[in-house]
């Protein structure tokens, strides 16, 4: 997927000069200057999270180093933005994925991060963590487990704990916690399924299941394990319906009189 969807951006990318010159310079230098999407990736986040005192060579050699040790990673990264543009109705191209939703962004810093922790360069990755809050108002522990076609859309003040997992193909919006319930020690934090949607500010806290398919309504506070294909919400959260589709995380439907929800 990676190769054709690079292809892809190209051809928007010479597109978007045509229409706006003024953004030449910058396409350029983000997109048309490489040869392939890991370059551009590691020359666009290296941009974004390098500081004062770790220049963007060093923080953009980083990149490089654990795009070569797991390609993986570029496949991913494809099928994220494959997701966001699949799901979030404002994009109608590829291009504005990499160069500028903060989400799609923040989740490539976050692999980077992931890929230093499972490494045993823990100190490097919390730095790559603390540059990745500060920069875009995501905080995802480095430690956390997470697959692919994953949307944070819109972003702003996600947290995500130490020992959650999120599955392939889930959508979390802003403002949501996957946290613990206190200062307990071990694994502590929510396993997310496929095909989730967390809708905006839900809190899902503890060493709990969301299961397949399921949604979280905007808002909820979820503290026990929730059925695959079952629609919660409220503080604290309870079952209400049943998601209108299989895969909740792509319709991004957040209406949850549409899963049967009469009244609380």
């Amino acid at each position: 997927m990676a190769v054709e969807l690079w292809q892809q951006l190209k051809t928007e990318a010479q597109e978007v000069i045509q229409q706006e010159p003024l953004l030449a310079s910058y396409v350029y230098a983000c997109v048309l200057n490489h040869e392939s999407l890991e370059s551009a990736l590691s020359f666009i986040l290296a941009n974004k999270v390098s500081d004062d005192v770790m220049p963007v060579v060093t923080v953009r050699e980083l990149f490089d180093n654990a795009f070569a040790a797991a390609p993986q990673m570029i496949e991913h990264a494809a099928c994220d933005i494959r997701a966001v543009f699949d799901r979030d109705a404002a994009i109608c191209s590829y291009l504005p994925v990499i160069l500028y939703l903060k989400g799609f962004q923040s989740l490539q810093v976050h692999r980077l991060a992931h890929f230093l922790w499972s490494n045993n360069r823990k100190q490097l990755a919390l730095f790559i963590q603390s540059r990745n809050s500060e920069v875009f108002g995501v905080d995802i522990h480095p430690a956390c487990v997470m697959g692919k076609g994953i949307m944070l859309d819109h972003a702003t003040g996600i947290v995500i704990g130490e020992t959650s997992v999120i599955d392939d193909n889930v959508s979390i919006l802003q403002g949501v916690t996957l946290g613990g319930t206190g200062n307990e020690q071990g694994d502590r934090h929510p396993k997310i399924r496929s095909g989730v949607l967390i809708a905006a500010g839900a809190k899902v806290l503890g060493n709990i299941e969301i299961g397949e398919g399921a949604k979280i309504g905007a808002g909820s506070v979820v503290l026990n394990d929730v059925a695959p294909h079952t629609t919660v919400v409220g503080v604290p959260a309870r079952t209400v319906g049943k998601p209108s589709s299989e895969t909740p995380a792509e319709t991004m439907n957040q209406n949850i009189f549409d899963d049967g929800f009469s009244s609380l």
